[in-house]
């Protein structure tokens, strides 16, 4: 029922015991990095001064913009030659965020993959079909190293070519899948175009979804064509990706490891913590992590602590699916996204007016990204074959950008909305529900 029971049924009072204990570790691991090394001397932060777990509020945030100002080793708290490993969020207009690992690291993560992996049903006897990207996108490795950790038989197939897939599960009896939720839908209508039958055709019996929003009834959704059920995974990379929170069996919401991470839950504006049930910023310092420690960081990430306890008998605290963020940032594919980044490329293409739109809605079951871009009078007065070829143009460029291709409308120069004299920037469609406990 479990993978490590000492941990995942701790006693809360212990529980603390071991946070404080790991915390303090963090604070001494931190102090060695550039950036908090300065911070904590300027402030007079001392590991000895935290008597409590709650003693962490009187320590100050980091936030992803810290992270791309000490690019690349402001926070590297070990010396270059023990790290093993580094992983990077998506194209962005500034620098990259990037995180280190060491040995440590990595076998830490790798346990909590398998640990969670084992939360939602999986076993050695299974075989694993991982559909991510595999490469600075930390959904690949991380959960291939979980996989190898909890005995299964991998196939590391990366993301897309749907024939491929399907050859593959057919070919090897693959059991459990991970893909991104708007992938799966895609994957069955090639399931359905080949004349194949997931229920009958192979012998799934178990998803594993992530890497982007998505409701309760896109799961329910997927769940139903496949004839499996489908388990929601947390992560992101400053907290080493996948594997931060996991459901259980029961599916009652996330279980986040609570060994591994000490979790905030913030009012946005004023930064005072939140009660359980009530949603908030989610704000989390690493407890096991060497190479590159964070502390308070702030996810920009949207949700609750669900109250009371799972019937699963684990005691650390479960989180809500992500409602939202309390920044601009977005999330399509898998792929972290922020507006300027598309605006970066628009604004460097003479023939586009000054106004886009980013509107992001299901399409047919899929989650889609659809760019409408003002373009100069003269040129939407034009010939279709030369407004194809500048979409055409548009569209690779923001995929080589953000790495999820968009779909590109042109439209006349004034006709997006406007509010208050202030283009709307992004517009999204898509219902983020809680789940209802």
């Amino acid at each position: 029922m479990y993978w490590e029971k000492e941990f995942e049924t701790i006693e809360r009072k212990k529980l603390e015991k071991l946070q404080l204990e790991r915390l303090k570790k963090t604070i001494l691991d931190a102090g060695k990095a550039p950036f908090y090394k300065q911070l904590y001397q300027q402030k007079g932060i001392t590991a000895d001064k935290l008597k409590h777990i709650d003693d962490i509020r009187q320590l100050p945030f980091t936030t992803k913009q810290d992270l791309r100002n000490h690019f690349p080793y402001g926070f590297l708290s070990r010396p270059k030659q023990e790290i093993i490993r580094l992983h990077s969020s998506s194209g962005t207009t500034g620098n990259p965020t990037v995180i280190f690992h060491n040995r440590h690291d990595i076998s830490s993560w790798s346990n909590l993959m398998a640990r969670s992996l084992f939360c939602a049903g999986i076993r050695d006897t299974d075989v694993f079909q991982n559909i991510c990207g595999y490469g600075l996108f930390t959904g690949g490795l991380g959960f291939q190293y979980g996989i190898e950790r909890l005995g299964c038989l991998s196939i590391p197939a990366g993301a897309g070519n749907s024939l491929r897939q399907i050859k593959l599960m057919q070919d090897y009896g693959t059991t459990v899948v991970h893909a991104i939720p708007s992938y799966l839908g895609r994957l069955y209508e090639v399931f359905q175009a080949e004349g194949l039958d997931p229920r009958k055709d192979t012998d799934l019996r178990l998803f594993v979804i992530g890497a982007e929003p998505h409701t309760e009834e896109q799961r329910q959704r997927i769940e139903e064509l496949f004839g499996v059920k489908a388990y929601n995974s947390f992560g992101l990379s400053e907290m080493n990706g996948p594997g931060v929170a996991f459901e259980c069996t029961h599916q009652a919401g996330l279980h986040i490891w609570e060994d591994a991470y000490l979790v905030e839950i913030l009012d946005p504006e004023t930064l005072e913590p939140v009660p359980d049930g009530e949603i908030g910023e989610l704000v989390m310092t690493t407890l096991d992590r060497e190479a590159m420690p964070l502390v308070r960081y702030r996810t920009r990430d949207l949700t609750r602590i669900i109250p009371g306890s799972c019937a699963c008998g684990r005691t650390h605290a479960r989180i809500d699916r992500i409602a939202g963020r309390s920044d601009d940032m977005f999330i399509i594919k898998g792929c972290n996204v922020f507006p300027m980044q598309i605006e970066g490329v628009l604004l460097k293409i003479p023939e586009v007016g000054s106004d886009y739109l980013i509107t992001l809605e299901h399409v047919d079951g899929v989650d889609e990204m659809i760019v409408e871009v003002e373009v100069r009078r003269d040129w939407f007065n034009g010939d279709i074959t030369r407004l194809d070829r500048l979409s055409r143009m548009i569209t690779h460029q923001i995929r080589d950008e953000v790495l999820a291709k968009p779909i590109v409308k042109l439209v006349e120069p004034g006709s997006l909305p406007k509010s208050e004299g202030k283009a709307i920037r992004v517009n999204d469609k898509r219902v983020l529900d809680t789940v209802k406990i």
